[in-house]
C-alpha cells in the first residue's frame, strides 16, 4: 500500500496543484468515495488536457467542447489514467471540486466529505486493469487514512443530471474487494 506524505498527499504519484479546491467543513470526515469518469476532448484519451482542465489552463480555441467548459472551475483529488498513472491535484484533507450538487443517502454536498477519483474513460467504454488495479490501491490507502463507509458514482450522487461512471463501471470489483462499503442499491449495495 501507498504512504501518505504530509498531508493528504499520496506517496508515489505524480502531483499537479489544482487551485480548485476548498476546506473541508469543521468535523466533516472523509467517509465516502466517488467515481467519476472524464475524457477530454469527449471519448478522446492521452495527453494533458484534463489536467489542463483541472488547473484552469484548458485552451477553449484548442476544440470545439474546450469552449464550452473552459470557463469551469473543477477539479477531483485523484485522476487515473487508461495506462494506470496516477495524477493528485488537491490534498485529500480539502474540498476538491468534483460532485457539484450532490446528496448520498440524504446528506448533501458531498464534495464536504468525500474524496473525488476520476477514471480517463467515457461510460460506455469498458475501463482497463491497469485502472482497476490503481482503483483498488488508492480505495485501500484512502481507508487506511480515512474512515471511509461508501463508493458511489458521480450518477448516483447527482441523479439525473451526471452519468459517470456509465454502465462500463465493474462493481462487482467494488463489492468482491470491499464487501464491507455501503454501495448504491442498484449496484448491489
Amino acid at each position: 500500500m501507498r504512504p501518505w506524505l504530509g498531508g493528504g498527499w499520496l506517496a508515489g504519484v505524480r502531483q499537479v496543484f489544482s487551485p480548485n479546491f476548498g476546506s473541508r467543513p469543521v468535523g466533516a470526515e472523509v467517509s465516502l468515495v466517488v467515481i467519476h469518469n472524464i475524457s477530454l476532448p469527449p471519448n478522446e484519451f492521452g495527453g494533458d488536457w484534463v489536467a489542463r482542465f483541472f488547473v484552469n489552463q484548458l485552451d477553449p480555441a484548442a476544440h470545439p467542447y474546450f469552449a464550452e467548459i473552459a470557463g469551469q472551475q473543477v477539479s477531483a483529488h485523484f485522476y487515473v489514467r487508461r495506462d494506470g498513472q496516477i495524477v493528485q491535484f488537491v490534498d485529500c484533507d480539502r474540498r476538491a471540486w468534483h460532485a457539484g450538487r450532490s446528496t448520498w443517502l440524504e446528506r448533501e454536498n458531498c464534495n464536504d466529505y468525500s474524496v473525488g477519483i476520476e477514471l480517463e474513460g467515457a461510460d460506455d467504454l469498458p475501463y482497463t486493469t491497469a485502472q482497476y488495479g490503481v482503483l483498488r490501491e488508492l480505495i485501500d490507502a484512502l481507508q487506511a487514512r480515512y474512515p471511509i463507509t461508501a463508493v458511489a458514482g458521480h450518477c448516483h450522487v447527482a441523479p439525473g443530471r451526471k452519468s459517470d461512471p456509465g454502465p462500463a463501471f465493474d462493481w462487482r470489483f467494488i463489492r468482491q474487494h470491499w464487501p464491507a462499503l455501503a454501495l448504491p442499491a442498484e449496484v448491489g449495495g
